[in-house]
Protein backbone atom coordinates (compact mmCIF):
# COMPACT_ATOMS: atom_id res chain seq x y z
CA UNK A 1 0.00 0.00 0.00
CA UNK A 2 1.34 3.42 -0.96
CA UNK A 3 1.39 5.98 1.83
CA UNK A 4 0.44 9.51 0.92
CA UNK A 5 2.37 12.40 2.40
CA UNK A 6 0.08 14.84 4.21
CA UNK A 7 -0.21 18.23 2.60
CA UNK A 8 1.71 20.75 4.68
CA UNK A 9 0.54 24.25 5.50
CA UNK A 10 2.58 27.46 5.49
CA UNK A 11 1.88 31.01 6.59
CA UNK A 12 3.82 33.60 4.59
CA UNK A 13 3.89 37.20 5.79
CA UNK A 14 4.58 40.01 3.34
CA UNK A 15 3.37 37.59 0.68
CA UNK A 16 2.02 40.10 -1.83
CA UNK A 17 5.30 41.30 -3.31
CA UNK A 18 9.00 40.60 -3.63
CA UNK A 19 10.59 37.88 -1.55
CA UNK A 20 7.35 36.85 0.15
CA UNK A 21 5.64 36.47 -3.22
CA UNK A 22 8.51 34.35 -4.58
CA UNK A 23 8.49 32.10 -1.51
CA UNK A 24 4.72 31.68 -1.57
CA UNK A 25 4.73 30.73 -5.25
CA UNK A 26 7.56 28.24 -4.70
CA UNK A 27 5.69 26.59 -1.83
CA UNK A 28 2.41 26.47 -3.76
CA UNK A 29 4.15 24.98 -6.81
CA UNK A 30 5.49 22.26 -4.52
CA UNK A 31 2.00 21.35 -3.35
CA UNK A 32 1.82 23.20 -0.02
CA UNK A 33 -1.27 24.86 1.36
CA UNK A 34 -0.37 28.51 1.88
CA UNK A 35 -1.94 31.32 3.85
CA UNK A 36 -0.89 34.59 2.24
CA UNK A 37 -0.81 37.64 4.44
CA UNK A 38 0.11 41.28 4.02
CA UNK A 39 -1.41 44.71 4.56
CA UNK A 40 -3.01 45.09 1.12
CA UNK A 41 -5.53 42.54 -0.20
CA UNK A 42 -5.01 43.21 -3.91
CA UNK A 43 -1.42 41.89 -4.20
CA UNK A 44 -2.39 38.82 -2.15
CA UNK A 45 -5.24 38.05 -4.52
CA UNK A 46 -2.88 38.47 -7.48
CA UNK A 47 -0.47 35.91 -6.01
CA UNK A 48 -3.33 33.51 -5.32
CA UNK A 49 -4.58 33.80 -8.90
CA UNK A 50 -1.09 33.52 -10.41
CA UNK A 51 -0.41 30.34 -8.45
CA UNK A 52 -3.43 28.51 -9.86
CA UNK A 53 -3.54 26.64 -6.54
CA UNK A 54 -7.29 26.94 -6.03
CA UNK A 55 -8.41 25.83 -2.58
CA UNK A 56 -4.78 25.35 -1.41
CA UNK A 57 -4.26 29.10 -1.10
CA UNK A 58 -5.96 31.55 1.25
CA UNK A 59 -5.42 35.33 1.41
CA UNK A 60 -5.81 36.90 4.85
CA UNK A 61 -4.87 40.61 4.94
CA UNK A 62 -3.17 41.31 8.28
CA UNK A 63 -1.24 44.09 9.98
CA UNK A 64 1.64 42.29 11.68
CA UNK A 65 2.14 45.20 14.09
CA UNK A 66 -1.22 44.34 15.71
CA UNK A 67 -0.85 41.32 18.06
CA UNK A 68 -4.60 40.62 18.05
CA UNK A 69 -4.67 40.60 14.24
CA UNK A 70 -1.70 38.22 14.17
CA UNK A 71 -3.42 35.86 16.62
CA UNK A 72 -6.55 35.94 14.44
CA UNK A 73 -4.41 35.14 11.37
CA UNK A 74 -3.13 31.92 12.90
CA UNK A 75 -6.61 30.98 14.12
CA UNK A 76 -7.86 31.46 10.55
CA UNK A 77 -5.04 29.30 9.19
CA UNK A 78 -5.92 26.46 11.56
CA UNK A 79 -9.63 26.79 10.78
CA UNK A 80 -8.90 26.56 7.06
CA UNK A 81 -6.20 23.89 6.95
CA UNK A 82 -6.09 22.19 10.36
CA UNK A 83 -2.53 23.08 11.39
CA UNK A 84 0.51 25.25 10.61
CA UNK A 85 3.73 23.51 9.59
CA UNK A 86 5.72 26.55 8.48
CA UNK A 87 5.90 30.27 9.13
CA UNK A 88 7.97 32.30 6.69
CA UNK A 89 8.36 35.38 8.88
CA UNK A 90 9.09 37.79 6.07
CA UNK A 91 7.19 41.08 6.46
CA UNK A 92 9.52 44.05 6.75
CA UNK A 93 10.14 47.63 5.73
CA UNK A 94 13.08 49.90 5.07
CA UNK A 95 13.85 53.59 5.47
CA UNK A 96 16.24 54.27 2.58
CA UNK A 97 18.34 57.37 2.30
CA UNK A 98 17.73 58.87 5.75
CA UNK A 99 20.82 59.75 7.72
CA UNK A 100 21.26 58.68 11.32
CA UNK A 101 21.01 62.25 12.59
CA UNK A 102 17.87 63.00 10.56
CA UNK A 103 15.94 59.84 11.53
CA UNK A 104 12.85 60.93 13.42
CA UNK A 105 11.37 59.03 16.37
CA UNK A 106 8.32 58.29 14.22
CA UNK A 107 10.47 56.81 11.45
CA UNK A 108 12.45 54.75 13.93
CA UNK A 109 9.32 53.34 15.56
CA UNK A 110 7.73 52.56 12.19
CA UNK A 111 10.67 50.34 11.20
CA UNK A 112 10.97 48.73 14.64
CA UNK A 113 7.23 48.06 14.79
CA UNK A 114 7.31 45.95 11.60
CA UNK A 115 10.81 44.49 11.47
CA UNK A 116 11.17 43.58 15.13
CA UNK A 117 7.86 43.74 17.01
CA UNK A 118 5.81 42.40 14.11
CA UNK A 119 8.27 39.57 13.58
CA UNK A 120 8.09 38.71 17.29
CA UNK A 121 4.27 38.72 17.29
CA UNK A 122 4.22 36.28 14.35
CA UNK A 123 6.93 34.13 15.93
CA UNK A 124 5.01 33.99 19.20
CA UNK A 125 1.70 33.14 17.51
CA UNK A 126 3.42 30.37 15.53
CA UNK A 127 4.91 28.93 18.74
CA UNK A 128 1.52 28.94 20.44
CA UNK A 129 -0.04 27.16 17.47
CA UNK A 130 2.72 24.65 16.77
CA UNK A 131 3.24 23.50 20.36
CA UNK A 132 -0.43 22.59 20.83
CA UNK A 133 -1.27 20.97 17.49
CA UNK A 134 -1.16 17.22 16.96
CA UNK A 135 1.45 16.12 16.16
CA UNK A 136 3.24 19.12 17.66
CA UNK A 137 6.06 20.99 16.00
CA UNK A 138 6.82 22.98 12.89
CA UNK A 139 9.38 25.25 11.29
CA UNK A 140 9.87 29.01 11.37
CA UNK A 141 12.10 30.82 8.89
CA UNK A 142 12.87 34.43 9.75
CA UNK A 143 13.87 36.79 6.98
CA UNK A 144 17.03 38.50 8.18
CA UNK A 145 19.18 40.26 5.61
CA UNK A 146 22.75 40.82 4.56
CA UNK A 147 22.18 43.87 6.79
CA UNK A 148 22.05 41.47 9.73
CA UNK A 149 25.81 41.17 9.16
CA UNK A 150 26.97 44.47 7.64
CA UNK A 151 25.21 47.82 7.19
CA UNK A 152 24.71 50.02 4.19
CA UNK A 153 25.25 53.77 4.55
CA UNK A 154 22.29 55.61 6.09
CA UNK A 155 20.42 52.50 7.23
CA UNK A 156 20.50 52.75 11.03
CA UNK A 157 16.91 51.63 11.70
CA UNK A 158 16.90 48.79 9.16
CA UNK A 159 20.33 47.51 10.19
CA UNK A 160 19.54 47.62 13.90
CA UNK A 161 16.30 45.70 13.47
CA UNK A 162 17.87 43.09 11.22
CA UNK A 163 20.62 42.49 13.76
CA UNK A 164 17.84 42.08 16.32
CA UNK A 165 16.17 39.47 14.10
CA UNK A 166 19.32 37.36 14.48
CA UNK A 167 18.80 37.49 18.24
CA UNK A 168 15.17 36.43 17.81
CA UNK A 169 16.27 33.53 15.64
CA UNK A 170 18.88 32.25 18.09
CA UNK A 171 16.63 32.57 21.14
CA UNK A 172 13.64 30.98 19.39
CA UNK A 173 15.77 28.15 17.99
CA UNK A 174 16.78 27.31 21.56
CA UNK A 175 13.31 27.74 23.05
CA UNK A 176 11.69 25.74 20.26
CA UNK A 177 13.64 22.55 20.86
CA UNK A 178 11.29 21.23 23.54
CA UNK A 179 8.32 21.63 21.19
CA UNK A 180 9.97 20.23 18.02
CA UNK A 181 9.91 23.70 16.50
CA UNK A 182 12.92 24.35 14.26
CA UNK A 183 13.80 28.02 13.80
CA UNK A 184 16.24 29.33 11.20
CA UNK A 185 17.02 32.50 9.28
CA UNK A 186 17.57 33.37 5.65
CA UNK A 187 19.81 36.35 4.91
CA UNK A 188 19.29 37.69 1.40
CA UNK A 189 21.44 40.01 -0.65
CA UNK A 190 20.43 41.88 -3.80
CA UNK A 191 17.42 39.93 -5.04
CA UNK A 192 15.51 41.72 -7.78
CA UNK A 193 12.32 43.03 -6.18
CA UNK A 194 10.37 46.27 -6.39
CA UNK A 195 12.22 47.58 -3.32
CA UNK A 196 15.69 46.56 -4.47
CA UNK A 197 15.52 47.46 -8.16
CA UNK A 198 17.33 50.76 -7.50
CA UNK A 199 20.50 48.82 -6.64
CA UNK A 200 21.05 47.94 -10.28
CA UNK A 201 21.03 51.67 -11.15
CA UNK A 202 23.35 52.79 -8.38
CA UNK A 203 23.36 52.96 -4.58
CA UNK A 204 25.71 54.55 -2.02
CA UNK A 205 28.84 52.57 -1.19
CA UNK A 206 30.94 52.61 1.97
CA UNK A 207 33.55 54.85 0.31
CA UNK A 208 30.97 57.45 -0.68
CA UNK A 209 30.64 56.45 -4.32
CA UNK A 210 27.33 55.74 -6.04
CA UNK A 211 27.66 52.46 -7.91
CA UNK A 212 25.38 49.82 -9.43
CA UNK A 213 25.49 46.38 -7.84
CA UNK A 214 25.04 42.86 -9.21
CA UNK A 215 21.57 41.41 -8.68
CA UNK A 216 20.00 37.94 -8.69
CA UNK A 217 16.59 36.57 -9.66
CA UNK A 218 14.26 36.55 -6.64
CA UNK A 219 13.04 33.10 -7.71
CA UNK A 220 16.27 31.68 -6.30
CA UNK A 221 15.26 33.02 -2.90
CA UNK A 222 11.93 31.25 -3.21
CA UNK A 223 13.74 27.99 -3.91
CA UNK A 224 16.04 28.57 -0.92
CA UNK A 225 13.03 29.00 1.37
CA UNK A 226 11.48 25.85 -0.08
CA UNK A 227 14.69 23.89 0.57
CA UNK A 228 14.72 24.95 4.22
CA UNK A 229 10.98 24.31 4.57
CA UNK A 230 11.16 20.74 3.32
CA UNK A 231 13.82 19.53 5.75
CA UNK A 232 12.70 17.10 8.47
CA UNK A 233 12.28 18.69 11.89
CA UNK A 234 15.37 16.96 13.28
CA UNK A 235 17.44 19.02 10.80
CA UNK A 236 17.76 22.80 10.92
CA UNK A 237 19.49 25.39 8.77
CA UNK A 238 20.15 27.97 11.46
CA UNK A 239 21.48 30.60 9.02
CA UNK A 240 21.31 30.53 5.23
CA UNK A 241 22.87 33.33 3.17
CA UNK A 242 21.82 33.63 -0.48
CA UNK A 243 23.18 36.54 -2.47
CA UNK A 244 24.28 37.82 -5.85
CA UNK A 245 27.72 36.28 -6.25
CA UNK A 246 29.57 39.51 -7.02
CA UNK A 247 27.74 41.92 -4.72
CA UNK A 248 29.98 43.96 -2.38
CA UNK A 249 29.58 42.02 0.85
CA UNK A 250 32.67 39.90 1.52
CA UNK A 251 36.10 41.44 1.27
CA UNK A 252 36.82 45.15 1.61
CA UNK A 253 33.96 46.65 -0.40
Amino acid sequence: MTQTTPVRTAVVTGAGTGIGRAAALALLADGWQVVLTGRRPEPLQEVAQTSGAGARVLAVPTDVTDPAAVAALFERAVQAFGRVDLLFNNAGRNLPGVTLEDTTPEQWRAVVDVNLSGMFYCLQAAFRTMKTQSPPGGRIINNGSISAHAPRPDSIAYTATKHAVTGLTKAAALDGRKYDIAVGQIDIGNAVTELAARMAKGVPQADGRIAPEPMMDVAHVGQSVLYMAKLPLDVNVLFHTVMATKMPFVGRG
